[in-house]
């Protein structure tokens, strides 16, 4: 399916971005794992073997995106399939958010997707081929209480994803999405056990999901079997949202 391809990951070092990548791997695939945890990055490219990379850098800073991209192509040649993964939370009450709140989650998880997607897409469409596919989220459908910053974040991430796929198409570059309800991963574990409890009463399978099962839908958006999807937004829920 994507044998011998080169895929960048971003968070890569665990939850759903690291699931992606041992999915991936197992299916031929070549890794650039990155990530800004050092340690459990490099734990993570480790565990997969000699067809990772482990690559340090902070998404949302312009110049270490552009030279680790420039270094992933001097090692890998080039670049296949890009995973938008990486992200974080900073959840609080509007009314108790500061600028600085807001801003941060904006910079990670939308900012630091459009510079690696900008300096990736240079890549893909001159040589006519790519897979990008963005891990948004439910809360940026739905919204949710606390999470503005968050929600507006994965919402920006959903309208992104359909202008690229307009953008470069007619380039055979296809850009999707991917929305995830609750995933169980070393982020949502932390959570109190009440409100682990109360979202599972809105997933009517019953059950929260795993990195396994966002990753398989990601090998196959990734795969030629999804040649003629672009522009998509696809959950992972559960149910949680139809």
């Amino acid at each position: 399916m994507i044998k011998e391809q080169v895929a960048l990951i971003t968070g890569g070092a665990s939850g759903i971005g690291a699931g992606i990548a041992k999915r991936f791997a197992r299916a031929g695939a070549r890794i650039a794992l990155c990530d800004i945890d050092e340690e459990t990055g490099r734990a993570t490219a480790q565990a997969i073997g000699e067809k990772a990379r482990f690559y340090k850098f902070d998404i949302s800073s312009e110049e270490e995106v552009d030279n680790i991209i420039k270094k992933i192509v001097e090692e890998f040649q080039t670049i296949d399939i890009l995973v938008n993964n990486a992200g974080i939370t900073n959840d609080k009450l509007l009314i108790r958010m500061t600028p600085d709140d807001w801003r941060r989650v904006l910079d990670v998880n939308l900012t630091g997707t459009f510079l690696v997607t900008r300096a990736v897409a240079r890549i893909m469409l001159k040589k006519h081929y790519g897979r990008i596919i963005n891990i948004a989220s439910v809360i940026g459908l739905i919204g949710n209480a606390g999470q503005a910053n968050y929600a507006a974040s994965k919402a920006g991430v959903i309208a992104f994803t359909k202008s690229c796929a307009k953008e470069f198409a007619r380039r055979n570059v296809l850009v999707n999405a991917i929305a995830p309800g609750f995933i169980k991963t070393r982020m949502t574990d932390k959570l109190p056990e009440e409100i682990q409890s109360n979202y599972l009463k809105l997933v009517p399978l019953n059950r929260f999901g795993t990195p396994e099962d966002v990753a398989n839908l990601a090998l196959f958006l990734a795969s030629d079997q999804a040649s003629y999807i672009t522009g998509q937004v696809i959950t992972v829920d559960g149910g949680m949202v139809m």
